[in-house]
């Protein structure tokens, strides 16, 4: 029987934390890292009995790798907190565990809450993510975004779901893609990525149609309006973000 080790980063998650451990009860630990929360969220999690362990933020891809080397197992099970392992999920990884592992990974659709609604189209579902994983084969990538496991092995799929509480409200929305295009704005700089008119001019419309359209958000209706909307926000967001990084450096270019 395969023992795993939940993992979990976290900044400032008191509203989030429980729920996400109390849904690893198929974990045989489960392993916080947090970049020095200002909320209750190391206490929340010490008192559901997780291993906390404080570590500064130094990115996405970072931050998990790091608390993968904190496991004491070596099948971990990555949940972000903000999620959770639905009844189905779970089951299925404790069947899983009296098996012998048939791959070096397994996956599950995640179904996304939004301004309070589940989304089924819009691009954001079945949304399948590598979360259990041997970690002799496997680790996270991506400098700041985008983190995903790349494993050396193959990848099943498990029954059941993740389920992602993502925004209450348009304007924590807002927020969060502030965050977010600040870090894409900084790896786009680092990969030495350039400014493409026809990609900025371009690129948030032709999100906006695809999310909207063609991947049929309109069928989520006005959520799936506003996904598709945020959806070009960022990408116009991160374009303006690197122009002016990039100016910035050249201010101070001889």
């Amino acid at each position: 029987m395969p023992a795993i080790s939940a993992t979990i980063i976290s900044y400032n998650e008191g509203a989030n934390i429980a729920r996400a451990i109390r849904s690893l009860s198929c974990a045989d630990e489960i392993v916080v890292v947090d970049a020095n929360s200002t909320d209750a969220t190391p206490e929340i999690a010490m008192g559901l009995g997780a291993r906390v362990i404080p570590h500064a933020f130094e990115g996405f891809s970072a931050q998990k790798n790091f608390s993968t080397e904190q496991a004491a197992h070596d099948w971990v099970l990555s949940l972000d907190a903000d999620e959770e392992l639905d009844t189905r999920a779970q089951s299925a990884i404790l069947e899983w565990k009296h098996s012998a592992p048939a791959a070096a990974g397994y996956q599950f659709a995640r179904r996304a809450q939004y301004l309070g609604r589940w989304i089924l189209h819009s691009g954001w579902y079945p949304d399948y993510k590598l979360r259990l994983f041997d970690r002799r084969r496997g680790r996270w990538e991506g400098a700041y975004v985008h983190e995903s496991v790349v494993l050396k092995g193959s990848v099943v799929t498990l029954p059941g779901e993740i389920l992602h509480y993502t925004c209450n409200t348009l304007e924590e929305h807002r927020q969060r893609i502030e965050f977010y295009t600040d870090l894409a704005a900084k790896e786009m700089l680092e990969r030495g990525e350039t400014l493409n008119f026809w990609r900025r001019t371009l690129g948030p419309p032709w999100v906006f149609l695809n999310s909207y359209l063609l991947r049929l958000g309109v069928v989520d209706g006005r959520a799936g309006y506003l996904i598709a909307k945020m959806a070009a926000r960022y990408v116009r967001r991160k374009y303006a973000k690197l122009e002016e990084l990039r100016r910035g450096l050249n201010l101070h270019q001889p």
